[in-house]
């Protein structure tokens, strides 16, 4: 597809579709100021606009209340977040108070979790100003308990789960996965993991 898409607003071109430089036609965000999607193809081989409500779901790109005023007129945001514009620097601090609130270490966890779920800018940034605190915390040893209480505490699923009923479709499951711009994969049979033997597919939180 060689045309372009283009929305005007006060003259400046918000997104354009690429074919040659995106994967299958992917969308790419041309604002500058804008880190939330710069360079980043929002839904492979797919048109897709990287605005409103789906932007705000998408856990890549999401930047919460720290979207600026400008951000939230150029992706449709208005009326989908409260008016106050929050610094992450605020909300990490807000965060880890809440976080602290936690006496059990599992819960302090399936909260990070959720926290990577709906915006990853975020959850590194908190994880990055308090990593003594939290790699405890999302990994070892609290990990190792969310492995073993995997069934109980699944929230979505994440990751890719090839078992012998997939046998000879393999390629066919690797389609599946939504992204195609990877660039490392991890595979695990979850045989041994962190001494706690073989916990099969639960090794998915780790």
């Amino acid at each position: 597809m060689e045309s372009t898409l283009k929305e005007l607003r006060d003259g400046n071109t918000v997104l354009e579709v690429d074919s040659k430089s995106a994967v299958s036609g992917g969308v790419r965000d041309v604002h500058g100021e804008d880190a939330a999607t710069e360079d980043q193809i929002v839904t492979p081989w797919t048109i897709s606009v990287a605005s409103g409500y789906s932007l705000l779901r998408n856990p890549h790109h999401n930047k919460g209340l720290a979207f600026t005023e400008k951000e939230r007129d150029h992706h449709y945001l208005r009326g989908l977040l409260p008016p106050s514009v929050v610094s992450q620097d605020l909300q990490v601090k807000k965060l880890m108070a809440n976080i602290r609130q936690y006496t059990v270490p599992l819960q302090k966890y399936m909260a990070m979790m959720d926290l990577q779920e709906r915006n990853e800018k975020l959850f590194y940034k908190l994880l990055m100003d308090n990593v003594e605190e939290l790699l405890p915390v999302v990994y070892t040893p609290t990990v190792g308990e969310a492995c073993q209480k995997y069934g109980s505490i699944l929230r979505r699923p994440q990751g890719l789960f090839i078992s012998l009923n997939e046998k000879g479709k393999i390629l066919e499951v690797l389609k599946n996965w939504p992204e195609k711009n990877i660039q490392v994969i991890v595979v695990t049979d979850g045989e041994r993991i962190l001494g706690l033997g073989d916990l099969g597919c639960q090794v998915n939180e780790l």
